[in-house]
């Protein structure tokens, strides 16, 4: 008995010392998961809304506008579709906590570049260096800020549903 309480102790000190060394844990395994998973889930959603924001955009207004115009262009649209996609979401199943919002921005990013370089390379068979380009901001690529957005927006829409009222 005494031989297990001493293993019991020693596994809540190890616990405890986790918690310290990693400060996402009490958030990200003790509290509700649901909600973050659906977030997570929901970004696979998400390519489908880009590739028809981007085909829109070669559709349309591309030739009136050129290329470095139309992805500027095609980058705020995509900003503020999301935006509007990502108000439904949070708003339907909010975020509990800023780690939460933390983890599904980083979680997101992590998907959205992974899908950019994995489908924009095996699938489309673009070269490295036409997807790189994109990150460009000294020649006018703004797709990065897409990027920040899709990483602060589950932390700015949890403090949008989360202020207290007055």
């Amino acid at each position: 008995m005494e031989q297990k309480l001493v293993v019991h102790k020693t596994e809540e000190l190890q616990l405890e010392r986790f918690k310290l060394i990693c400060p996402l844990y009490a958030g990200f395994f003790t509290t509700t998961m649901k909600n973050i998973y659906k977030h997570i889930l929901w970004w696979f959603t998400f390519p489908f809304v880009a590739i028809l924001n981007g085909a829109v955009r070669e559709a349309t207004y591309k030739k009136l506008v050129g290329d470095l115009s139309a992805h500027q262009i095609s980058t705020v649209t995509g900003i503020a579709l999301f935006g509007i996609i990502f108000y439904f979401i949070f708003r339907k199943w909010k975020i509990e906590f800023a780690k939460h919002a933390f983890i599904v921005g980083i979680v997101w990013l992590f998907l959205t570049i992974l899908f950019e370089f994995g489908f924009g390379h095996y699938v489309m068979e673009n070269p490295w260096e036409k997807l790189l380009h994109d990150y460009n901001l000294a020649e006018g690529r703004v797709w990065s800020l897409f990027l920040v957005w899709i990483t602060i927006a589950p932390f700015v829409f949890y403090k949008i549903f989360n202020r207290q009222k007055v």
